[in-house]
């Protein structure tokens, strides 16, 4: 069931993924500031990508919850792959030889990790001291990243970002997890935990960095970075916080590492492939006719 609401999530972000694409990269390169999110929001495009991002959320978030981190969020990367037919059916997107390729290696991975990885249960939650070092670390290096990214071209810039975006959605996934099994205790209590709060903040902040990479016009650095360093965070997160594991043994690890690196390999091919398009913005007008 896990599974099947993982890729659920994944296509549904996809969904989102295509719109809020389509309706960020409409924006002019130096319109990133303080009412980026505002003008964005006056598009009923961005707004309907808005609203797939949320039912993949719900889905993710009930996956997460009776799911293991380590299984759900690597096949978030599913998303990429799903993203393919809908932007040839919303943008009238050619899919080229590079997209089936790296398609082929997203599936291809993304199965034989599910096939080969024996993942160990976990806990719900850590201690208060684990998520200040590792959810403290992990923002920290986010704001690093958003720094560095100041007066780069668009590909460092969106490469720089995504990967804050990433590293922030992954941490978010893991306040997910956790939120989502107070829910048996009431909604108070869930109401009544600091890591709800945390939750808010800390994605809206992924899903801020994650607009403005898109709207770099980069969008294979954009696309790879946000989607690799999603699941890869998660991983972490997974294993420190909640004591999961992908396999019992070394060698099974091994192979769920070389199979999830396969599928991430294709996500690199299918972003570059993407990035290869020109942002709307950039493109002539026609002319009349």
């Amino acid at each position: 069931m896990d599974i099947a609401l993982a890729l659920a999530a994944a296509f549904f972000f996809a969904l989102g993924l295509v719109l809020q694409e389509k309706a960020a990269s409409d924006q002019p390169p130096e319109s990133v500031g303080a009412g980026f999110l505002t003008r964005l929001a006056r598009e009923p495009v961005w707004l309907l990508g808005l609203l797939a991002q949320g039912v993949g959320f719900v889905a993710q978030a009930i996956a997460l919850g009776i799911g293991r981190m380590v299984v759900v969020q690597p096949l978030l990367v599913a998303t990429i792959v799903f993203a393919l037919p809908l932007g040839r059916l919303i943008e009238k997107r050619r899919v080229r030889r590079p997209d089936m390729i790296g398609a082929a290696l997203v599936t291809g991975g993304l199965g034989a990790l599910l096939a080969v990885s024996k993942p160990s249960a976990g806990e719900d939650d850590a201690s208060l001291v684990s998520w200040a070092v590792i959810g403290g670390g992990a923002v920290g290096v986010a704001v690093l990243l958003v720094l560095l990214a100041r007066g780069h071209g668009s590909a460092v810039r969106a490469g720089l970002l995504g990967s804050a975006g990433g590293i922030l959605f992954g941490l978010a996934a893991a306040l997910t997890k956790t939120t989502v099994s107070m829910l048996d205790d009431g909604l108070g209590a869930v109401l009544g935990d600091w890591h709800v709060y945390a939750l808010a903040i800390i994605a809206v902040a992924a899903f801020w960095l994650e607009q403005a990479a898109l709207q770099t016009g980069a969008l294979a650095a954009a696309v790879a970075t946000t989607m690799a360093f999603d699941p890869l965070s998660s991983l972490v997160f997974g294993i420190v916080l909640f004591g999961e594991a992908l396999h019992e043994s070394a060698v099974g690890y091994t192979i769920s590492l070389l199979s999830l690196a396969a599928a991430l390999a294709g996500l690199v091919i299918l972003a570059r492939a993407k990035g290869a398009e020109a942002p709307p913005w950039s493109e002539p007008a026609p002319e009349p006719a």
